[in-house]
C-alpha cells in the first residue's frame, strides 16, 4: 500500500470532495483521482461513493479511514522520533487563529516557533470559529483557537484565556475621561456593527441579552474586524470587541472603549484539537508554546 495514495484517500474522505482535497494537497485533481482509484484497485474495494456533491466513504472506506489516520499518524511520529536523534522536532503544524487575536499573537508565535523548532514547518491562518471547527474535523487544521466553543465529540477543548468585551465607539465628544461600564439594558439601545451569526461574540451578546429579555440593535452585519472598525470610525455604529482587537488595529487611538456589564462580559478563548487524531510531539510542543505566548495577551 502506497503511503501517498493512503494520504490522498484520507484527505478526500475527510474533506468530502476531490476538488477541495486537491487544493489542500496542492496536486492536480486528475492525478489525485487516479491515485485513489489505484488504491481501490489494489484493495479490490470501492472506498468512495462519488456524486455531484462530492465524495463520501463507503463502509470499506470508513474502515480504511480509521486505519489510515492511525498509519499516517504513526509515520509522522516516526519522522519526529528520527528528528529528535538530530536534537530537533520536525513535522508540520497548521494553526488557526481568530482575527481578533491573530495580529497580536501571530508574530511572537512564529518568532518563537522558528527559534525553538527550526526543523518543523508552521502554517498559520485566520478564520471564524465555525469555519475553524470544521477545518479541525476535516484535518485542514491541527490546532485552533476558538471563542466560546461548545463541547463536541470530534473536538477536544481546553481553556486558554478570558477576554473582557468592550463597547467600541468613535472617539469624540462624550467619550473623554474614564469610561463607566455600560449595562446590557443600555447596550440594547446602541446601534451595532456586528458579525453575522453564528459568530461567537455575536452569539454570546445575544444570549446574555436574551437572558434579560433584551435584543441587540443591529445596524450592520459585517464579518471582518478591520472593516467593522473602519465603519465605527466613520460613525456607522458601535462594535463589541476585545481590547486586543482594537489595540492591533491601524488606528487604535481613534476609538473609545467602554466595559460591558458589571461584572464584565467576557469571551472565553479555547484551545482546540481534533479528538480523531492524536497529537504529534511537534503539535504538543506547539500547544505549550501557544499557552506561553497567550499569557502575554492576558
Amino acid at each position: 500500500m502506497d503511503l501517498k495514495q493512503l494520504e490522498y484517500f484520507v484527505r478526500v474522505a475527510e474533506m468530502g470532495s476531490f476538488t477541495r482535497a486537491a487544493i489542500a494537497l496542492d496536486v492536480a485533481q486528475p492525478a489525485l483521482s487516479r491515485q485513489v482509484r489505484l488504491l481501490e484497485v489494489e484493495l479490490r474495494q470501492n472506498l468512495l461513493t462519488r456524486n455531484g456533491r462530492g465524495a463520501a466513504p463507503t463502509e470499506a472506506g470508513k474502515l480504511l479511514l480509521e486505519h489510515g489516520r492511525g498509519i499516517l499518524h504513526q509515520v509522522e511520529r516516526a519522522r519526529e522520533e528520527l528528528g529528535r536523534l538530530r536534537g530537533a522536532l520536525a513535522g508540520r503544524v497548521a494553526v488557526g487563529l481568530p482575527p481578533s487575536v491573530a495580529r497580536a499573537l501571530s508574530v511572537p508565535l512564529i518568532r518563537e516557533f522558528r527559534q525553538r523548532m527550526p526543523d518543523a514547518s508552521l502554517s498559520v491562518s485566520e478564520g471564524l470559529t465555525q469555519a475553524m471547527h470544521e477545518a479541525l474535523a476535516h484535518g485542514r487544521l491541527d490546532i485552533a483557537l476558538l471563542y466560546n466553543a461548545s463541547p463536541s465529540p470530534d473536538i477536544e477543548l481546553a481553556p486558554l484565556l478570558e477576554e473582557p468585551l468592550f463597547l467600541v465607539q468613535q472617539r469624540g465628544a462624550g467619550t473623554a475621561g474614564r469610561p463607566r461600564p455600560i449595562s446590557l439594558a443600555e447596550l440594547a439601545a446602541v446601534p451595532l456593527v456586528i458579525p453575522t451569526r453564528p459568530n461567537a461574540i455575536r452569539m454570546l451578546v445575544e444570549t446574555e441579552m436574551a437572558n434579560q429579555g433584551l435584543r441587540p440593535q443591529v445596524a450592520l452585519e459585517i464579518d471582518g474586524v478591520a472593516t467593522i472598525l473602519d465603519l465605527v470610525q466613520e460613525g456607522a455604529g458601535s462594535a463589541i470587541l476585545s481590547r486586543n482587537a482594537v489595540a492591533t488595529s491601524s488606528r487604535p487611538e481613534a476609538f473609545a472603549l467602554r466595559p460591558i456589564g458589571t461584572p464584565p462580559l467576557k469571551s472565553k478563548l479555547m484551545l482546540a484539537m481534533s479528538s480523531q487524531r492524536p497529537a504529534t510531539l511537534t503539535q504538543k510542543a506547539m500547544l505549550d508554546l501557544i499557552r506561553e505566548v497567550a499569557r502575554e495577551l492576558g
